[in-house]
């Protein structure tokens, strides 16, 4: 057994042991659970992915005269202003009224981590404290004071793969699905995938510190369709989406590299969000769940042909099997397609396992465990 603190201090003095979720699978293998449980003090984990959920808070201090916000562009792309004064929410998927689905949230979000200049106009009701109805100037992420990412869904714990029976091309979140079965897209980082790694939320929780964007974030809770009641395999892998997290941090200290506006075909505008968590060695059960490979770790593919809440599932498969680039469905022989980066991701856990390694990171043990009796709920059309 071993703490937080023990684990910490070890950090603090450079002894520390820190692996990649990547480089402990062949150690385990060579040496066995009880040996990493006993030599290995944090494992890195890591995706980059779309996350649709994500958005950052905004506050550009006050004019002069004041003005009270209620309609507001940046680069024409619409945010909520429906908060305080000078504060606003720009979602990663709002899209720019002038360029429709081929600009939008996640764009304006690159390009003020980029320090780019961003077009402000807003538009009030004239009150006799925020006189002033109508502005437009310039802003960048240096000028404004917060900018804080808060992602309401981020970091699914698994994800299901996707394919087409259709006769034409799908245009989804899961990237174009070409007809026929024409291809099969899957979007988790698998062996690399922090939920997937800690698949009781042990150590993952409230409080818990990670990289994000580039920086420092926080887990502020269970995400929006958080699913911890997903059918789970032998391996205590959840078979699709499940378990999600509620993130936070500042983006002034992130990286373009690591947020990513994106433009999905027929779909619309997303963010592509680095996340890396470290998990803690205090046992050998967290050995055992932080040693699982791609072999080990299967999803389902659903036809998403069917226009419907619940699609027909053709089976499951591994990620082993959807890296390799082609898998068979049906006899049929077909090319497999990620939506999130693998190489990214083994980026970040890298990084992370730098920061640990070289202590200039130190792990938070949450103050509260993520929920596991959470009943995702439909939307029902009572009307």
């Amino acid at each position: 057994m071993k703490s937080f603190d023990e684990i910490n201090e070890r950090i603090k003095q450079g002894k520390a042991v820190v692996l990649t979720a990547e480089e402990v699978i062949p150690l385990a293998k060579e040496k066995g659970i009880k040996e990493v449980a006993e030599k290995v003090d944090v494992v890195t984990t890591a995706t980059f992915g779309p996350m649709c959920s994500s958005g950052v808070f905004l506050n550009f201090g006050h004019s002069d005269p004041p003005i009270k916000m209620n309609r507001v562009l940046l680069n024409d792309v619409p945010a909520y202003a429906g908060l305080a004064a000078v504060d606003v929410y720009l979602g990663a998927s709002a899209l720019s009224e002038k360029e429709g689905a081929f600009y939008g949230g996640g764009h304006v979000i690159e390009e003020l981590v980029a320090k780019k200049r961003i077009m402000l106009r807003a538009m009030g009701c004239k009150t006799d404290c925020y006189p002033l109805e109508h502005i437009e100037t310039t802003i960048t992420i240096d000028t404004i004071n917060q900018a804080i990412l808060c992602n309401p869904r981020n970091v699914y714990q698994n994800y299901a793969a996707a394919t087409n029976s259709s006769q034409r091309t799908l245009y989804t979140y899961m990237g174009s699905l070409l007809p026929r079965f024409g291809n099969v897209a899957y979007s988790t980082s698998g062996q690399l995938s922090p939920l997937i790694n800690d698949p009781e939320y042990r150590t993952i929780g409230i409080g818990t510190r990670i990289f994000l964007g580039g920086g420092t974030g926080y887990i502020i809770g269970e995400g929006t369709q958080h699913n911890p009641g997903q059918l789970k395999d032998q391996n205590g892998v959840p078979l699709g989406p499940a378990g999600t997290l509620c993130v936070k941090g500042d983006l002034k200290q992130m990286s373009a590299r690591y947020l990513r506006g994106a433009r999905i075909k027929g779909y619309g505008v997303s963010l592509f969000v680095g996340i890396g968590i470290p998990i803690p060695i205090l046992d050998e059960a967290m050995a055992e769940a932080v040693t699982i490979s791609d072999e080990r770790i299967y999803t389902s593919i659903y036809d998403y042909g069917i226009p419907r809440r619940s699609r027909p599932s053709y089976g499951r498969i591994n990620y082993h099997q959807l890296r390799s680039g082609y898998i068979k469905l049906d006899d049929k022989t077909v090319p497999t397609n990620p939506v999130s980066s693998y190489a990214m991701a083994r980026e970040i856990a890298a990084i992370l396992k730098d920061w640990i390694s070289n202590g200039d990171f130190f792990l938070i043990q949450p103050v509260q465990q993520l929920p596991k009796d959470v009943l995702l709920k439909p939307m029902d059309q009572n009307i």
